[in-house]
């Protein structure tokens, strides 16, 4: 049992106490997705990746934020041998209708005007990639879906929202943690997806990718 634990812990899989946290590669420039994997004291360094996020013609929402994580994390995992490798994209879907981040403040008002008073959902891809010489190429790619409500907002409210709330860098134009908390109703789902990042899903998929790695020594 010693020699084992030994054995893993050498992988980088697994402290003293068997409690495993690899480190990542963090293949995002989002201060919230670092943020989160601070919070829940998961080791990390950015890579962020430069990645075309425009949309392909009558792609699904699904396929769009996994098809934009699975690129990240390959552009990461390109310079980072060996290294587990996070990629993740989060967008808001309105009636099958994608909102990604406000070119400007008047779509960031027209956007918050098609969120008011009703439900939408977020959605976010996740993937993990690690490319090495040894065990070959490892890949793996989910999403997290939550819903949210917000409550009815008037125009000033949505004026204020846009001055304030800095919703440019916003899918949707809002941030769950910011000014938007005030008009948020209800939640169902993860609410960490909605921040940006599923962390609990991620730590689910490292799982996985940790087991095989164990299996394959």
């Amino acid at each position: 049992m010693e020699m084992e634990h030994k054995r893993q812990a050498e992988g980088g899989l697994l402290s003293a106490n068997g409690f495993s946290r690899e480190e990542l590669v963090l293949a995002s420039a989002s201060p919230r997705r670092a943020e989160i994997l601070r919070a829940v004291g998961w080791p990390f360094e950015i890579s962020a990746a430069d990645v075309d996020e425009s949309l392909v013609d009558a792609e699904p929402p699904v396929a769009y934020v996994t098809r934009l994580a699975l690129a990240k994390a390959e552009a990461g995992a390109a310079s980072h041998t060996g290294r587990l490798v996070l990629g993740a994209d989060t967008t808001v879907v309105v009636d099958g209708e994608i909102l990604g981040k406000p070119r400007d403040e008047e779509e960031a008002v027209w956007m918050l005007r098609r969120l008011s008073g009703r439900w939408h959902e977020v959605l976010t891809g996740v993937a993990l990639v690690r490319r090495s010489g040894k065990e070959g190429f490892q890949k793996l790619v989910a999403y997290e879906s939550t819903r949210v409500r917000f409550g009815r907002m008037t125009d000033e409210e949505i004026s204020w929202h846009v001055a304030v709330g800095n919703p440019l860098d916003k899918a949707g134009a809002y941030a769950v943690q910011g000014v938007a908390a005030l008009f948020i109703e209800e939640i169902q789902g993860d609410y960490w997806n909605v921040v940006g990042l599923p962390v609990q899903l991620v730590y689910k998929m490292a799982h996985e990718i940790w087991d095989k790695k164990r299996e394959a020594v």
